[in-house]
C-alpha cells in the first residue's frame, strides 16, 4: 500500500536496489513441520538401524552429559526454527551478531564456531522527536512487548515498517506513525569481494536517514542501547564494566561507550558509537541495568532528547548483576529536509582459543589493529569513517547483476543473501603465530609445498562450519559445491583453504578411533588421503582432523576426487601456476589412492556398498553415476594439468584410463535417456539421482567440456538434465520446491533413504548451473526457483538456509554451507555470456 509505495521511493533513492529479501514487520510466515529426529520423525529413520542408534546414544551420552561438550552432531537436539533472522553484522571470521529483521539483535557468533540464540530484550534502538523545545514522540522501534524494562514504549505496530536484505546490506524503513517523519536505517558491514583487510573487520554501521516531511523543525535522536554480554549466564558472571570513550583521527571524531565483558577464555569488548560532525551531538549512558524498568533511561532521553553522558567508568559488576550502557546521535533536521546520523557496533575479541584451549590464535583483523584487546575505539573510528568507500565498492560489485533485467529478482536476491554464510558459518580467519616457521605448516611429509608458507603468512588460515548444527570446519565434500562462493569473490581465501587441505593429505594421523556407523575402529586420516573436515571448534581444528564419525571416510569415493577437480578449477579461474604446482605432486598422489577402488581395472572406480560419499545415507554399490562422474571429471583433469606442466607419461596414463572409463561408464550406466544411479540391479538401480551430472557441471565450470576434453556425450548430458527436470523437479510438489534427490522413473520419489527423498538446496543450485552450462537456461532458472520460494518466502528461513527439505516441510540442518553454490550458476551465465573467467586479484 502507500507504505510500500513511500519505501520504493524513499529507500530506493537512498540506493536500495528493488531486488533482494523484503518483509513487512508485522509478516508471518507459514509453519513448516519439526526438524528430523523430533515430531512426527522418528529418529530411527535418521539412524537407519538400532544398533547405530544404541551407539550413537552412548556416544552422545558420554560426550553431553559426562564431558560436558557439545556433540559434532546432535541428533536429539536440534536447533528449533526461529523465523526471525536478518542479514548478520560484521566482516568475514572476526565472529558475527545476526539482527532480526524486525530490529533485533538475535544470534550470536563471537567464540568460534560456537552459537547462541537469544534475542537480549535491551538491544535497540529508539527514536525521540522534539519540536519547539517538547519531546512530541519516543518509542523503542520494536514490535516487542517484554517483561523487562517496562518503563520504556514498546510495540511499535509491524505494519508501519518494513525490511529489505541485500547482504552485506540490509535497510529497515519506519513510517513513525502521526508524525510526518520517515527514518530508514541502513546497515553495512564490510564484505567486500577482493578485499583481504577490510573484509575482515568485526564491524558493523547503521546510517539512520530522516526524512521531515512537517513544515517546521524536528530536532530527532536516535538512542543506541546495548546490554555486556550475549544473553548468556556469563553476563550474569560479575566483573564486567563499561566506560565512555572518544577517539579522534585526522579530523573525524567519534564518541560512544566501550563495554568489557571479562570471561576468562576469549574476553570481548563491545563499542556503540556515533559520528560527531557539525550538527550532530553524540551523548552517552555508560551505564544501567537491563534488567529493571529502565525508567531512568527513559525519562534522560525524554527530558531534553539527550543523555547525562556521566564521566568516569562503571563499577564492576557484582555476581548476578548485568549492565548496559546506551549512545544518542542528534540533530536538527529542518522542514522538508533531511538530515543524517551515523551509528556503529564494533567488537573486538582479537585472541581466540577453541574448546581444547590448547593454543592461542589472533585473528585476522588484528593484523591492522592489534591484538591488545583495545581495538575497539579504532575500529569505531574506521568504520564510520570509512562505510561510504565500502558501500561504493559493493554498489559496483553488484550493480552490473542488479541491473542486468535478464536475471529474475529471486535470482539476484538468492545470489547476494546466500552470501550470509561466508561469515556467519561459524567462520574463522586468523593469522600464523609469529614464531611459526614453514617446518612448523610442512609436517614430516609436507615439503613438496613450497608455497604453503608464504600464501598462509600472507593470507592467513580460513575454515567454515559445515552447517551451524553440523559442527565441523571446511567439510570438503560439501565445501566442493560451496568452494565457487570463494574462488569468484575472496580466491586467495581458496587457495589458502586448499594448501591446508594438502597437508593433511600428505600427513598421517595414527591415532585409532571407532566410528559409529559400521563400530569399526580404524586410523583417523590416511596418508595420501583427502580428510573429510579439518576439525571440530569444541577441540582443536587444524591440529586434530576428521571430527566426523559416522563413517571411516578413507573409503569414501568423493574426497579425492573434488580436491583434483578443484585444483584445476582454482587455476583456471586464477591463472596461478605456483599454486598448480605445488598441488600437481598431492593431485597425483590422491589420484594414485583412488587407483584401489577400480577393482576391475576397467577405468571407472566402485562404490563399496555402503554410503561412501556426501550422501552419507544413501547406499551406492557399484559403478555410480554421481561417484564415477566426478571420477572421470577427475581423471581429465589430471590430463589437463599434465598437459599444462607438460608431464607426458602421467598424461599417457591417465588418458588412457579414460578411454576405458569413458566406455564402462556408457555401458554400465546408461540407459537410453539418463544415467542410472547404479550398477548394483538392486531396487533403486534406476532411479534418477538429481546429481547424476556432477562430474560435468566441473568440467564445464573448468572449460572442459567440449572438444578433445568431452568427456560425457553432450547428448546424453542434455538428455539426463531434460529427464531430471521432467521427473525430479516438475513432478515432485508441482515444480515448486526444487529436485527431489531420487525419483523412481515412474514418478515417485525414491524412499529407500533419509536422503534420497530429500531436496538439498546446494544440489540444486548446482543442477541448475549445469542446465544453464548446457543452454537449458529456462530450466536451471525454474528449477533453482523452487529452492528459493520454498526457503525465503515460504518457511521463512531466511538468512537459515538448511541443507535439506521434504516435501511435506520435514526440514534438516538449519544454516548450512551447500547452498554457496549459487555462485556456480552465476559463472555458468558469465561464460554464456563471454565474460573471460580470469578472476582480478587484489591486494
Amino acid at each position: 500500500g502507500p507504505l510500500v509505495r513511500r519505501y520504493e521511493g524513499t529507500a530506493r533513492g537512498r540506493g536500495v536496489s528493488e531486488t533482494g529479501w523484503r518483509v513487512c514487520l508485522a509478516h508471518r510466515f507459514e509453519e513448516p513441520r519439526q526438524p528430523y529426529g523430533a515430531g512426527d520423525v522418528p529418529l530411527r529413520d535418521v539412524l537407519r538401524h538400532i544398533g547405530l542408534a544404541l551407539r550413537y546414544f552412548r556416544w552422545w551420552y558420554k560426550k553431553t552429559r559426562i564431558e560436558k561438550k557439545s556433540a559434532f552432531i546432535d541428533l536429539f537436539c536440534a536447533v528449533p526454527l526461529q523465523q526471525i533472522y536478518g542479514c548478520p553484522l560484521g566482516g568475514i571470521g572476526g565472529g558475527t551478531i545476526t539482527r532480526g529483521w524486525r530490529g533485533e539483535f538475535c544470534r550470536w557468533q563471537l567464540n568460534p564456531g560456537i552459537y547462541h540464540y537469544e534475542t537480549v530484550i535491551a538491544d535497540q534502538f529508539t527514536v525521540c522527536l522534539r519540536c519547539k523545545g517538547q519531546t512530541v514522540y519516543q518509542q523503542v522501534l520494536s514490535v516487542e512487548r517484554p517483561s523487562t524494562l517496562q518503563g520504556w514504549n514498546w510495540g511499535y505496530c509491524g505494519h508501519y515498517a518494513f525490511y529489505h536484505a541485500l547482504y552485506p546490506r540490509a535497510w529497515m524503513v519506519y513510517e513513525l506513525p502521526g508524525q510526518n517523519v520517515v527514518l530508514t536505517c541502513r546497515q553495512v558491514s564490510p564484505v567486500i569481494p577482493h578485499d583481504y583487510k577490510d573484509s575482515s573487520l568485526p564491524v558493523g554501521v547503521f546510517i539512520w536517514e530522516v526524512e521531515n516531511g512537517r513544515d517546521e523543525d524536528v530536532e530527532v535522536s536516535i538512542m543506541f542501547s546495548l546490554q555486556n554480554g550475549t544473553g548468556k549466564k556469563e553476563d550474569r558472571g560479575g566483573g564486567h564494566w563499561n566506560e565512555p570513550f572518544t577517539f579522534e583521527k585526522e579530523g573525524e571524531r567519534v564518541a560512544g561507550v566501550l563495554l568489557h565483558h571479562c570471561t576468562r577464555v576469549n574476553p570481548f569488548t563491545f563499542a556503540i558509537s556515533a559520528r560527531e560532525k557539525a550538527g550532530t551531538g553524540v551523548t552517552h549512558l555508560t551505564a544501567f541495568n537491563p534488567a529493571g524498568l529502565g525508567r531512568e533511561v527513559w525519562q534522560d532521553l525524554l527530558q531534553d532528547g539527550r543523555l547525562d553522558s556521566p564521566a568516569g567508568k562503571s563499577s564492576p559488576t557484582e555476581k548476578g548483576e548485568v549492565t548496559a550502557a546506551a549512545v544518542c546521535a542528534s540533530c536538527r533536521v529542518p522542514a522538508q529536509g533531511h538530515r543524517t546520523l551515523e551509528l556503529a557496533l564494533a567488537w573486538d575479541m582479537p585472541r581466540v582459543h577453541f574448546g581444547s584451549k590448547e593454543k592461542l590464535h589472533l585473528r585476522r583483523y588484528t593484523r591492522f589493529f592489534g591484538s591488545g584487546g583495545d581495538a575497539a575505539p579504532a575500529l569505531s573510528h574506521y568504520a564510520l569513517t570509512h562505510y561510504e568507500d565500502w558501500e561504493r565498492k559493493i554498489e559496483a560489485w553488484q550493480k552490473p547483476i542488479l541491473e542486468n533485467s535478464q536475471l529474475p529478482s529471486w535470482y539476484k536476491s538468492a545470489l547476494f543473501n546466500e552470501l550470509y554464510f561466508l561469515t556467519d558459518g561459524g567462520t574463522i580467519w586468523v593469522e600464523l603465530p609469529p614464531d611459526c616457521c614453514d617446518k612448523d605448516l610442512q609436517g614430516p611429509a609436507g615439503a613438496g609445498l613450497s608455497h604453503l608458507f608464504p600464501v598462509l603468512r600472507e593470507y592467513g588460515r580460513f575454515a567454515y562450519l559445515e552447517g551451524q548444527e553440523y559442527r565441523m570446519y571446511n567439510t570438503y565434500d560439501v565445501h566442493f559445491y560451496a568452494s565457487f562462493a570463494l574462488i569468484m569473490l575472496w580466491p586467495k581465501l581458496q587457495i589458502s583453504l586448499q594448501y591446508d587441505i594438502a597437508v593433511t593429505v600428505v600427513n598421517e594421523d595414527v591415532q585409532p578411533r571407532q566410528y559409529l556407523m559400521c563400530g569399526q575402529t580404524a586410523q583417523v586420516k590416511l596418508k595420501n588421503v583427502v580428510p573429510h573436515d579439518i576439525g571440530d571448534p569444541g577441540d582443536e581444528p587444524w591440529q586434530r582432523v576428521n571430527a566426523y564419525l559416522m563413517h571411516d571416510t578413507a573409503d569414501w569415493k568423493d574426497l579425492n576426487l573434488k580436491f583434483v577437480l578443484q585444483v584445476y578449477r582454482d587455476y583456471y579461474l586464477t591463472h596461478d601456476s605456483l599454486y598448480l604446482r605445488d598441488m600437481w605432486p598431492v593431485c597425483q598422489a590422491v589420484m594414485e589412492s583412488e587407483l584401489k577402488f577400480d577393482t576391475d581395472n576397467d577405468g571407472l572406480i566402485e562404490n563399496g556398498g555402503f554410503a561412501d560419499q556426501t550422501y552419507d545415507a544413501w547406499v551406492v554399490n557399484g559403478a555410480s553415476a554421481y561417484c564415477g562422474g566426478l571420477w572421470l571429471a577427475a581423471v581429465c583433469v589430471m590430463c589437463k594439468i599434465a598437459e599444462v606442466l607438460e608431464d607426458a607419461e602421467i598424461r599417457q596414463k591417465y588418458t588412457d584410463i579414460l578411454r576405458r572409463g569413458k566406455e564402462a561408464f556408457e555401458r554400465m550406466l546408461w540407459n537410453g535417456k539418463y544415467y542410472n544411479y547404479d550398477s548394483s540391479g538392486s531396487d533403486t538401480s534406476s532411479s534418477i539421482m538429481s546429481d547424476q551430472c556432477a562430474g560435468q557441471w566441473f568440467l564445464g565450470a573448468c572449460g572442459l567440456d567440449q572438444g578433445e576434453f568431452e568427456v560425457f556425450p553432450k547428448s546424453h548430458v542434455v538428455s539426463a538434465l531434460k529427464t531430471i527436470f521432467e521427473k525430479n523437479v516438475m513432478s515432485f510438489a508441482g515444480g515448486t520446491m526444487g529436485a527431489v534427490n531420487g525419483m523412481r522413473p515412474d514418478g515417485v520419489p525414491d524412499t529407500s533413504s533419509v536422503q534420497s527423498d530429500e531436496v538439498w538446496i546446494g544440489v540444486v543450485y548446482a543442477l541448475a548451473a549445469t542446465m544453464i552450462q548446457e543452454g537449458l537456461v529456462e530450466e536451471g532458472f525454474r528449477t533453482a526457483e523452487g529452492c528459493y520460494r520454498t526457503v525465503w518466502e515460504r518457511l521463512g528461513m531466511a538468512f537459515q538456509t538448511p541443507e535439506a527439505y521434504r516435501e511435506k516441510k520435514v526440514y534438516r540442518s538449519l544454516a548450512y554451507m551447500r547452498p554457496l553454490s549459487i555462485w556456480s550458476m552465476q559463472l555458468a551465465l558469465e561464460r554464456r555470456a563471454g565474460q573471460p573467467p580470469q578472476l582480478p586479484i587484489h591486494p
